[in-house]
């Protein structure tokens, strides 16, 4: 059940106040429109990297670099975030955000093809032990075997936007022609989270939805 607007006030009146920086990007993505994480799933996020402390994160989605800085606000510092992202206005305002950081040294963000990257990460044997999933959501799908042989056993994988403003529960038929490849293709990456032997995976019903699967 969708909480209501007062009550998630309530809730956001609770939260500390944000660095400088960090609301600052937070503010100027949304001016500008620029889809970032919402305030309930950089609360999780956080949760989690302080629970977890994982050493090597992958982002699959830069931005404007929010959520990356949202996480390496309360990583360890011997602790590093890999980023992506191949838009490039993106490209370039997350480069400023995160150089302006003291984290600069710590986020490393890539300017290239999802896709090609984790593919050559997963090739190359490349590990991780927190992935942040929050890019072009029709291709989670087809992501996730090699993210999968990225993740040791214990990696965390949390994917974001996986309910698609509560459409995910209607029949293709009943979401637009334009979007009915990617409603299909997150029912199959939903399926497939809560199937596969080798995750254990809870679906959240918070933001706009947020699956958390551990590696077994």
């Amino acid at each position: 059940m969708i909480a209501n607007e007062r009550l998630v006030n309530y809730i956001r009146s609770l939260e500390p106040d944000r660095s400088a920086l960090l609301d600052k990007v937070r503010k100027e993505a949304l001016a500008a429109e620029v889809p970032i994480i919402r305030d309930e799933t950089a609360a999780l996020l956080k949760c989690f990297v302080t629970m977890l402390r994982p050493k090597r994160i992958l982002e699959i989605g830069t931005a404007v670099g929010y959520s990356a800085l949202t996480m390496a606000s309360v990583m360890d510092e011997d602790s590093e975030i890999i980023t992506i992202e191949n838009y490039e206005p993106r490209v370039t305002e997350a480069t400023k955000n995160i150089s302006g950081s003291i984290y600069r040294d710590r986020i490393h963000l890539i300017n290239d093809d999802a896709g090609k990257v984790i593919k050559s990460f997963a090739e190359s044997g490349r590990q991780f032990d927190f992935i942040f999933m929050d890019a072009a959501k029709g291709q989670y799908i087809n992501w996730l075997p090699d993210i999968l042989s990225m993740m040791p056993r214990g990696a965390v994988l949390f994917s974001d936007n996986i309910l698609q403003e509560g459409s995910i529960i209607n029949s293709r038929y009943q979401v637009e022609r334009r979007d009915r490849t990617i409603h299909t293709r997150m029912r199959e990456y939903l399926f497939e989270l809560k199937h596969n032997e080798c995750l254990e995976t809870a679906i959240l019903t918070d933001g706009d939805g947020i699956s958390v699967s551990v590696k077994r």
